[in-house]
């Protein structure tokens, strides 16, 4: 791996650490690692810049019961230059769910997020 490259994993890892960590201190933590060019795409809808994404994370935070968060578990991370992919769970609100990150410049560019319930 080359030097540039090196230093983009660790980059894109060190936005995935504040990404996850950020749930605990709420919604405006969490749009720390976007900006306005931002997207996150799932199944249903494509959200676009911070105010689209606020409304997705806003209804994801409001709709968490206070256990989802004792049983969220991660499954499976890792980064591989500037993409980062995490797949987890939080049974038995969630049994499998995966985030793919395109993180550029220190923010998410792109997040792609699916989730299968139980």
């Amino acid at each position: 791996m080359s030097p540039s490259s090196e230093h983009s994993a660790s980059a894109t890892k060190q936005v995935l650490d504040h990404h996850l960590g950020a749930f605990a201190a709420g919604l405006d933590e969490i749009l720390k690692d976007y900006d306005e060019q931002s997207t996150v795409i799932t199944p249903d809808q494509t959200f676009r810049g911070r105010a689209e994404i606020a409304g997705f994370f806003r209804t994801f935070l409001d709709g968490a019961a206070p256990e989802f968060w004792s049983a969220f578990k991660i499954n499976s991370m890792s980064t591989a230059g500037e993409i980062a992919y995490l797949a987890w769970e939080a049974k038995p609100f969630v049994t499998l769910a995966t985030d793919t990150l395109y993180v550029k410049d220190g923010k998410i560019a792109v997040q792609t997020f699916t989730s299968f319930a139980a």
